[in-house]
């Protein structure tokens, strides 16, 4: 079992293009053995944002602190503490964090086989 405070784990800074001010812990991953979900922190800082892009596999997002829009390439979603999304596998998606304070929020994902 493993069990630590989020903040022992180190926020890793996101390089892709087209990315501003965001860090990822990757709280649980298949390196704590983990089989099927991997369960990732994330931290936009104020006016930071995500790439928009897709994937072939569904996130599910919770938020956590701050405020925050979802954008699919055609609309932005307004996005606070307590909202949770679902991004369908190639669904286009980008988060950016429109407040002043740190956006965060939990993406789980599954683990690639």
């Amino acid at each position: 079992m493993k069990i630590v405070d989020y903040k022992e784990v180190k926020a890793e800074a996101v390089d892709f293009e087209d990315v501003k001010d965001v860090k990822v812990r990757w709280l649980i991953s298949d390196k704590d053995k983990a089989l099927n979900f991997a369960m990732r922190l994330f931290e936009v800082g104020p006016g930071g944002y995500s790439p928009l892009h897709t994937h072939n596999w569904e996130h599910e997002v919770f938020i956590l602190e701050g405020e925050g829009v979802a954008n699919d390439g055609e609309k932005e979603t307004k996005l606070k503490s307590g909202t949770v999304v679902y991004v369908a596998p190639e669904e286009k998606h980008q988060f950016k964090n429109s407040g002043s304070e740190t956006l965060k929020f939990l993406c789980l994902i599954p683990i690639k086989k």
